[in-house]
């Protein structure tokens, strides 16, 4: 089974893609876009691609892609982060700090106290970071330890994230949607325009009538206009149940666009 990621190895991506099918073939991917697509474009069998953290919130690319794609979310794994501070070089040595966007938002505080006359430079992957600091003793990259043992660097210190309760939730992509468990979760999109007072209000409030629990909620913007938005909601419960089925009808009486985007088992409790 091919199961696509973002690559280069080394990141924590491939830590969760371990974490959810050990013996899968993996296919690296340069961009998360790309890892995301890469089931609907028939490339590989399931891709894994990180959500939202605990601390920096939620991905981006990853939300809008899920607007446009086929293929359903059918898992998700939720991998505790220990950032690394990583280089061939020593402390004294850093002048340059290189890392995923993320990655270097969670360390936000460890980086100004220690190095705040760092020059600091974004990646597009943890492991793109560990990569690039193998050709200078004077730059230092934050990632997972993996990536230090597979390109040769000296871990400086582990832990250095700014909240030692950091975890990552990734979604599972596949072909077709999981079976109902009894223990699972939904993700919906919903679109809803500015110009429907209380929409939002009356649309959660199907989902309380129904005792549904919502365990999240994101917006992103439309890119239509200012001040319309796309909504990210997971809740509790399986699209093929009744009630969430009966929730969902009344919904998409209530927006202007809802897309199911997946129902899956929910993660090992941490």
């Amino acid at each position: 089974m091919k199961l696509g990621l973002l690559g280069p190895e080394g990141t924590f991506s491939e830590m969760a893609a371990k974490k959810w099918k050990p013996d899968a073939g993996l296919i690296f991917f340069d961009d998360m876009e790309s890892a995301v697509r890469c089931v609907d474009e028939g490339i590989c069998d399931e891709s894994i691609v990180p959500v939202e953290n605990s601390v920096e919130g939620a991905v981006g690319i990853v939300l809008d892609v899920l607007l446009e794609i086929k293929s359903p979310i059918i898992g998700e794994v939720i991998l505790p982060v220990k950032q690394c501070l990583m280089s061939k070089g020593g402390i004294s040595d850093i002048k340059v700090i290189v890392s995923h966007p993320q990655a270097l938002g969670q360390c936000r505080r460890y980086i100004r106290e220690h190095f705040p006359n760092a020059e600091v430079r974004t990646t597009g992957s943890t492991a793109h970071a560990g990569k690039l600091a193998q050709e200078f003793t004077e730059m230092a990259a934050i990632g997972c330890s993996e990536s230090a043992n597979r390109y040769g660097l000296k871990v400086l210190k582990e832990g250095i994230q700014d909240y030692q309760s950091n975890y990552t939730r990734f979604f599972v992509f596949g072909k077709k949607m999981h079976a109902p468990t009894g223990n699972d979760k939904t993700s919906l999109a919903v679109y809803l325009e500015k110009d429907m007072p209380g929409a939002l209000y009356e649309f959660l409030g199907e989902f309380a009538n129904r005792s549904i629990n919502m365990t999240r909620i994101e917006s992103r913007p439309s890119k239509k206009m200012l001040g319309e938005y796309w909504f990210f909601i997971d809740v509790e419960g399986h699209a093929e149940d009744l009630v969430l089925q009966e929730a969902i009808s009344a919904l998409k009486d209530k927006c202007t666009t809802l897309k199911v985007l997946g129902s899956y088992p929910k993660a090992e409790t941490l």
